[in-house]
């Protein structure tokens, strides 16, 4: 199934515990309790999998987003870029906006291990849209944890002024002074203009009981495979810059 593929509807699908049943997966030595408690999560593991892509149709089919304003970023090279900039030859682009603003000694280690994670597969993902990760620091410093993370294939770019992660709720006034946060921005290339066509929303008032914001599907690789552990998220444990 090609990845803008959409689901069949809800009738002309096999229910998914008649799915899980066919299931010819066996292991050595199972015990029958297993097998039975092991194909009743498959059908719901199925069932997660159509809401996914349920989800996905949705996101597709939202309606034009907001024109985004001329914002300004420096790449690498000192020069002055615009948003749709960024795009390069492609018609959608997916910004990062991590936690790493001239007043913090050390990037969030949270935004660190996700931007981590983005690196290796960039040169895939650049293959259908441009990757672009934001931050208030200079580029250079930037780059220089890239390099310290061993990252080489990640576009950096600073923003100019704060009106990008004003406008789009990475940057706050807190009691404490400025409130710096993440921002999962995806754009639509609209001619000359660049149009918001998904972003990451929610926050603390949307999280269920005992669990920290987070996205359904979680883009973060740590907590997926963490989820498919017997300790899954430890309440309270986060990543770290250094170990």
């Amino acid at each position: 199934m090609s990845d803008t593929a959409t689901l069949p509807p809800q009738a002309e699908l096999k229910p998914a515990n008649e799915l899980a049943a066919a299931s010819e997966t066996r292991w050595s030595d199972e015990s029958a309790a297993y097998r039975q408690a092991r194909t009743e999560l498959l059908a719901e593991e199925i069932s997660l999998r159509r809401q996914i892509q349920r989800v996905a149709d949705k996101r597709r089919a939202l309606p034009p987003g907001p024109v985004a304003k001329d914002y300004r970023f420096l790449d690498d090279q000192g020069r002055e870029l615009g948003l749709i900039d960024l795009f390069g030859a492609h018609d959608t682009l997916f910004t990062y906006f991590w936690m790493f603003g001239p007043e913090r000694e050390r990037p969030c280690p949270m935004c660190t291990s996700f931007v981590g994670s983005l690196d290796i597969p960039a040169p895939d993902i650049e293959q259908r849209l441009a990757l672009a990760i934001v931050g208030r620091s200079p580029v250079a410093r930037q780059l220089a944890v890239a390099r310290e993370r061993g990252w080489d294939h990640l576009r950096f770019y600073q923003t100019v002024g704060d009106d990008f992660a004003r406008d789009w709720g990475a940057l706050t006034d807190g009691d404490d002074g400025v409130d710096e946060g993440a921002a999962v921005l995806v754009w639509q290339r609209d001619g000359e203009r660049a149009r918001l066509f998904w972003a990451a929303e929610g926050g603390f008032e949307t999280a269920d009981p005992g669990f920290d914001p987070h996205l359904a599907p979680d883009p973060t690789p740590l907590w997926n495979l963490l989820d498919m552990t017997p300790g899954g998220r430890s309440p309270g444990w986060y990543p770290k810059l250094e170990y």
